[in-house]
């Protein structure tokens, strides 16, 4: 008898600790999230900026991991069955909504197998050349590949990312031939651009801000349907292209399962950071624009670019290598 109430008491106190536990303020040791891009890409250098940020109201460290491969697919896996705690996070880029027209056997489920936090940032693509380019505008780019079909080629960071399909669209909008060479992530195709092994880039304005200010390259247009504020200068393609418009944007997901009320208070501080003068500062210098949405906008906007670009690249016949 003595033996079963000391067994009960000891059963009851694991209960009571484990309540106290998951009653703890979050977050209560160190948040880690996943980069599914190389070092030194937009996704980096935003995930990076906003860690330092929200790590200071948290007072815990936030740990930022490079995990870059298959698109997006390895890091993705590795939230969607991570414990659905807030613990493990994941910052995405806008091919996260059309990777599942890239890699018809995904080891996960878009929509369902992930919570979504907040959409924090945007960025128009920038066509890049080399600062010793010969091609000075789009319509150069243009021309010399009506004159010579398949001759020129650009780079970007991957199959079905927003650098991609913001050639594809040159492509289809202007009837051009241009060879799309996929990368590991922005970084490594601006290094190719400067060394001369590629003529054109597609990237996002993190990538692309640091090398236009160096002089090491020149930005023929942006991908937006109007010029970006952090390069006045710099022409829409629309202007050379009529209803060229495109973007990439950045948001913070988690497993799929997460507690409303955890999705929220996550959401808020990122938000928070988003909308201090500092980070807007930093992120405009940078070339992102600023957002800060509710979880429930970002879902949504996932849903609208799943629509929008699944046919385009079904038609294009897109696949992931």
């Amino acid at each position: 008898m003595a033996g079963w109430v000391w067994r009960t008491a000891i059963a009851a106190a694991a209960m009571i600790v484990a309540g106290l536990a998951s009653a703890q303020p979050y977050p209560a040791k160190a948040v880690h999230i996943l980069v599914p891009y190389p070092p030194g890409g937009g996704v980096d250098v935003l995930t990076r900026t906003l860690a330092e940020a929200v790590s200071k109201t948290w007072t815990q460290s936030i740990v930022v991991e490079n995990r870059p491969g298959a698109g997006g697919v390895i890091a993705s896996q590795a939230i969607a069955t991570s414990a659905p705690d807030g613990y493990n996070l994941i910052m995405v880029a806008s091919g996260h909504a059309t990777n599942p027209f890239l890699y018809p056997k995904l080891p996960y489920d878009t929509f369902r197998d992930f919570s979504p936090i907040s959409l924090l940032a945007s960025s128009p693509n920038v066509l890049l050349v080399r600062a010793d380019s010969p091609f000075k505008s789009v319509a150069d780019v243009i021309a010399a590949a009506k004159a010579r079909p398949g001759s020129l080629s650009f780079a970007h960071a991957g199959n079905g990312t927003s650098t991609h399909l913001a050639g594809e669209l040159l492509k289809s909008l202007a009837k051009i031939d241009l060879d799309a060479i996929p990368y590991k992530g922005g970084a490594p195709a601006i290094n190719d651009l400067l060394g001369g092994q590629i003529p054109m880039s597609f990237n996002n304005g993190p990538e692309s801000v640091g090398q236009l200010q160096a002089g090491t390259v020149r930005a023929l247009a942006v991908t937006t349907g109007s010029r970006a504020p952090f390069l006045p200068d710099v022409p829409s393609m629309s202007e050379t292209v009529p209803g060229y418009d495109t973007e990439v944007w950045w948001g913070l997901l988690g497993p799929g399962g997460m507690p409303a009320d955890l999705v929220a208070k996550i959401s808020h501080d990122f938000v928070a950071a988003v909308n201090t003068d500092a980070v807007k500062e930093r992120l405009g210098k940078l070339g992102a624009i600023p957002i800060g949405s509710t979880s429930d906008k970002f879902a949504a906007k996932i849903k609208a670019d799943y629509d929008k670009w699944g046919p385009i690249i079904k038609a294009a016949g897109m696949k992931a290598e």
